[in-house]
C-alpha cells in the first residue's frame, strides 16, 4: 500500500500536547509539578490527566484536572472511562468537570478490571464503550471530546476494519480528534491515518509519541497494549541499563526522528506520553521548532 499524504503539512507550525498521571504521594506531586513547569512555556494546546484501572484515581485525577485549569496557563483534558461505574455516577464525574471550567475530556472505555489481557464486561448499567460514553459526555455539555485509537489493532478487536469502525462511531457521537496508542514504526501510523481518510473520516489522527525513559518500562507498557517493539529498537537500548546518561541520549534521538519522519508524512500535530517526566519531550519539541514565545 502506498502511503499517501505526504508532505502536505511539512511547513505547517507543530502543535502538541502532553499526557501527565495524577501522583500518588508528595514527592510524586513535586515531579509532576516540575514536568508542567518545564513544559507549560511551550503552550501546548492542551494537556490531559489519565484516569486510573476502574476509576482507581478518580479523586487524584479531578484534583490534578483543577490544578492545572486555575493554576497554569494550560488547557486540561480529564480522561474517563467506562469501567467500575452506572451512567449515573459517570455522569456526575462529567458534570463535576464542567462545574469546575473544564471543557475538554479524553473519552475512553478502559481496561477490564481484571487486567489487561481478561475480557472486557461492561459495568452493569454503566457506559457500553467510548462511542456510548462520548455522546453521553455530549449529551450532558458541549465538551470537546478526544478518542483513543491503535494503529496496530487493539488487542481484543478482531481486524483493524472493525477498530476504524468503532472509531467512526466515537466520531458520529461527537469525539473530535483520535490519538493514537504509542507505536514506534512511523510507516504503521501514516498506513492507518490513510485508512481512516479512505473509510470517509474526516478527524485528526493525532500520532502518541512516548519517550523513552526505560526501556524495561516500555516493554511492559507494550505487552499490555499490543504494541510492538521493533528489533531496531531493541537493539539500540541492549547493554544501556546502567548507562543513563547514554540512554536518555539514544531516546532522544530516536524519539526525534520518529516525529521528524512523521513530519514528512504529513502529521503537524503530536500528543507525547511524558510519564510526568519533562526533559525528553522538552528536547523533542524544540527540535520541532516548538519552543518558549514560539
Amino acid at each position: 500500500m502506498t502511503i499517501g499524504f505526504h508532505n502536505d503539512n511539512k511547513s505547517a507550525p507543530v502543535k502538541v500536547s502532553f499526557e501527565f498521571f495524577p501522583p500518588k504521594n508528595e514527592q510524586m506531586e513535586e515531579a509532576l509539578r516540575a514536568a508542567i513547569d518545564r513544559l507549560e512555556p511551550l503552550s501546548p494546546a492542551f494537556v490531559s490527566v489519565t484516569y486510573g484501572a476502574g476509576g482507581s484515581t478518580r479523586e487524584r485525577t479531578h484534583a490534578t484536572v483543577k490544578y492545572i485549569q486555575n493554576d497554569t496557563s494550560l488547557n486540561a483534558a480529564a480522561h474517563l472511562t467506562c469501567v467500575g461505574a452506572t451512567r449515573e455516577e459517570v455522569d456526575d464525574v462529567i458534570r463535576s468537570y464542567w462545574q469546575a471550567g473544564i471543557r475538554h475530556i479524553v473519552a475512553l472505555r478502559g481496561d477490564p478490571p481484571e487486567g489487561v489481557g481478561t475480557q472486557y464486561v461492561p459495568f452493569p448499567g454503566g457506559y457500553e464503550n467510548a462511542a456510548d460514553l462520548t455522546a453521553g459526555v455530549k449529551r450532558i455539555a458541549d465538551f470537546e471530546v478526544s478518542v483513543g485509537t491503535y494503529p496496530e489493532k487493539h488487542p481484543e478487536s478482531l481486524s483493524l476494519e472493525a477498530d476504524i469502525e468503532l472509531l467512526k462511531q466515537k466520531v458520529d457521537a461527537g469525539a473530535s480528534r483520535a490519538i493514537t496508542q504509542f507505536v514506534f514504526d512511523s510507516e504503521i501510523i501514516a498506513r492507518y491515518r490513510d485508512k481512516v481518510m479512505a473509510a470517509g473520516l474526516d478527524i485528526p489522527i493525532i500520532p502518541g509519541i512516548m519517550p523513552i525513559n526505560s526501556f524495561k518500562g516500555i516493554k511492559r507498557f507494550a505487552a499490555g497494549c499490543g504494541a510492538t517493539i521493533p528489533d531496531w529498537l531493541s537493539n539500540l537500548f541492549d547493554g544501556l541499563d546502567k548507562d543513563p546518561l547514554t540512554r536518555q541520549m539514544v531516546a532522544g534521538a530516536v524519539a526525534i526522528e520518529q516525529c521528524l519522519t512523521l513530519r514528512e508524512y504529513g502529521f503537524d500535530q503530536f500528543h507525547f506520553y511524558t510519564l510526568n517526566r519533562a526533559d525528553l519531550t522538552y528536547a523533542v519539541c524544540y527540535v520541532l521548532g516548538v519552543r518558549p514565545n514560539s
